[in-house]
């Protein structure tokens, strides 16, 4: 407890200029460099991550684009064209880091954007302000304001430069002259490292001026993979003067033909308009905000959850096939993969707040159910097992040394799971006809023929890696042996809803998969566990979200059990979140909320409290873990649950220093508390 207090003591820091944490925003007042984790504005398309020098960004990652290079022989994200990369002078003089006097950096999570302000040299305040835009999924925008306190020149530039990975680059610049416009498109071209995608990248500026009296553009070719456009502009003192940046980014991945996309996709911005952009950014961040999470009485709580929605909003889009990494868009972590992380501990959160993006999320694995049905063929097995890492294809990208590709099956469960749980919250028989079915059908083949049959109540799986992935190449595991039955149930339960004769082996299947006890009634993590320590949840995931144990004398039993063998460190968020649940179910507001604090206060990161995959861990931003928890909000806390007639909501309780806590679902209301 003492570790968990000095913890929360330390990050309050963060927002040590603020007495109340806002709700809406993270503020870093004289930004550091070092120790500096950046924060990620996306829009489930485009993740750009913050950085601390003036004008730059850390990282920009596109969805979908992956090609085989570095860690294992499997396919990567790429970063992308730097659309936003950017310098400014003042009187001659280039501004960097030392310059930027009172460096205040701002995340405004309500309205996705990032702002760095700071003063320089008594000579002007200046502010930058980019976004993400979330109605265009390939374009960002960048705002740069300058209020000059004396009379000065000003010269801006916007500088494309190709990350070191890409190869074969071109450089473009093409200017468009019309009456009533001119475009100066800054364009680049690049291929990636095996020569799989054509990576591609456009922008312009936007001036304030009326057309004709803009400032002039320059263009300059520095080297193959550099170039720039710049401008100059003497401003008076007082004068505030603001232009903008907008710019696309597509690869062949997204578009047959990204190149020319590219820049037609800026053109289209450009003559939207700053305005007109910014407007229809606003409004799509408001819809998605419909869904939310109000804590009443404990701002620090209130502002933490919000970031983590946030991200989870920032991470996912509606109307694709694509699915999150454990990293989401927040840089190169896990190489972009999709695991256990989204079905389980993201996917649910989401289904829930926005039905719409969980659908985003099935499309990408029933587009990839032919490969799931290779890869099951390849073991020996029929139906379809989804890999343990996924990316484009669909095909195992788990790297050759580490066992979960070829062992972790309890994946193809959770999918199937999550094919069931769309349904259950939407109602919708069509979809669970035509994709949902085709899913829970060959899981469900899967399963059946993974067994091995050793009489009654012995149908044994054996040889996987745990969901404690610290249990190698054991037998009979406690998650993957319920996951399979719920797989199996589900399916039966479909038929039933479609008409559709099931095949009578999966409830025999399912009856007979032991879920192994101890001599007093604690559930068994595998055939030879003796208490040893966890990695992350296993057990527990059989009470919540599997209700394989419903009874709460057992459910507490084996949280009781379970919950001292998770070591201090090294274990990742998401299974503190799932005790968070599990003790508001059991009305235990109290323990619950301390559980809910380990989650995520010790793997905070300054100055903006991103989340990291474990306790003092230093890669963030862990979309699992935040999944997991806002899970522990609207299943735990809220009581919500997801049933084959939709949501309802069961007995919970919250935390006594919380008033009381309100979710809010496009338009329904579910309150707890006062």
């Amino acid at each position: 407890m003492k570790r968990l207090l000095l913890a929360t003591f330390l990050f309050s820091a963060f927002n040590s200029h603020a007495q109340t944490p806002d709700p809406w925003k993270i503020t870093a007042a004289n930004v550091n460099p070092n120790g500096y984790y950046g924060v990620t504005v996306a829009n489930g398309m485009i993740g750009i991550v913050s950085s601390p020098e003036p004008f730059k960004v850390k990282d920009v990652v596109l969805a979908g684009a992956y090609d085989l290079y570095g860690r294992g022989r499997v396919s990567n994200f790429l970063r992308s064209f730097n659309l936003l990369n950017m310098y400014l002078e003042i009187d001659g003089k280039r501004i960097g880091n030392n310059d930027a006097k009172d460096m205040k950096q701002e995340l405004d999570m309500r309205q996705a954007s990032f702002t760095s302000s700071f003063e320089y040299a008594g000579k002007a305040k200046v502010t930058n302000t980019y976004y993400s835009l979330r109605h265009l999924p390939f374009t960002v925008l960048m705002d740069v304001t300058v209020t000059a306190t004396k009379d000065i020149t000003i010269t801006g530039a916007s500088v494309m430069e190709a990350p070191d990975a890409l190869k074969d680059v071109q450089n473009y610049y093409n200017e468009i002259d019309r009456p009533h416009v001119v475009i100066s498109l800054l364009t680049s071209s690049a291929k990636s490292p095996t020569g799989k995608l054509l990576m591609c990248a456009s922008n312009t500026f936007l001036f304030s001026e009326p057309h004709g009296q803009e400032p002039r553009v320059i263009h300059e070719m520095w080297d193959n993979n550099m170039h720039l456009v710049k401008f100059s502009k003497k401003l008076k003192a007082g004068e505030v003067y603001r232009y903008t940046i907008v710019g696309s980014s597509i690869t062949s991945a997204h578009h047959d033909d990204p190149l020319n996309e590219a820049e037609r996709l800026t053109i289209y911005a450009k003559l939207e308009g700053r305005d007109r952009l910014l407007k229809f950014h606003a409004a799509a961040w408001d819809k998605l905000w419909k869904s939310d999470i109000t804590i009443d009485g404990d701002p620090q709580s209130q502002q933490d959850v919000h970031s983590m929605i946030y991200h989870l909003y920032s991470f996912v889009r509606e109307g694709t096939a694509l699915s999150p990494s454990p990293m989401g868009l927040s840089g190169l972590g896990y190489n972009g993969h999709v695991f256990w992380d989204t079905e389980l501990w993201m996917y649910p959160a989401l289904l829930v707040l926005h039905p719409e993006l969980g659908k985003s999320m099935m499309e990408y694995r029933f587009q990839r159910l032919e490969a799931a049905k290779r890869n099951a063929f390849s073991k020996g097995f029929k139906g379809a097992m989804f890999p343990w890492e996924s990316a484009e294809t669909g095909v195992e990208e788990t790297p050759v040394w580490a066992l979960s590709g070829p062992f972790e099956h309890h994946i193809t469960g959770c999918v199937a799971i999550a094919a069931w749980n769309y349904y259950c919250v939407t109602q919708d028989k069509d979809w669970l006809r035509e994709k949902g079915w085709p899913i829970l059908s060959a899981t469900a083949d899967f399963w059946a023929s993974r067994v091995e049959r050793n009489g009654p109540g012995k149908y044994d799986i054996k040889n996987v890696v745990a969901a404690d992935e610290w249990a190698e190449n054991v037998d009979n595991n406690a998650f993957t042996n319920a996951a399979a039955r719920a797989n199996l149930q589900y399916a039966t339960q479909a038929a039933a809803l479609l008409g559709i004769k099931a095949n009578p082996d999966w409830s025999l299947v399912a009856t007979n998969i032991p879920i192994l006890k101890f001599p007093d009634g604690v559930t068994r993590e595998h055939a030879t566990y003796n208490g040893e320590g966890i990695k992350q949840a296993d057990v527990n995931l059989l009470s919540y979200p599997l209700k394989e144990v419903s009874n709460p004398k057992d459910v507490r039993r084996d949280l009781e059990y379970y919950e001292t063998r998770v070591p201090n460190e090294g274990t990742p968020a998401m299974t503190q979140a799932v005790f968070t649940t599990l003790y508001a179910r059991l009305g235990d507001g109290e323990k619950a909320f301390r559980w809910f604090q380990d989650a995520y206060v010790p793997n905070l990161n300054p100055p903006f409290r991103v989340i990291a995959e474990t306790k003092n861990g230093t890669n963030p931003y862990f979309s699992t873990g935040a999944g997991g928890i806002v899970q522990s909000l609207l299943m735990g806390f809220g009581g919500l649950e997801i049933t084959p007639k939709g949501l309802v909501q069961i007995p919970s309780a919250i935390p006594a220093s919380w008033k009381s806590l309100t979710i809010n679902i496009d338009g329904k209301t579910y309150k707890i508390g006062k």
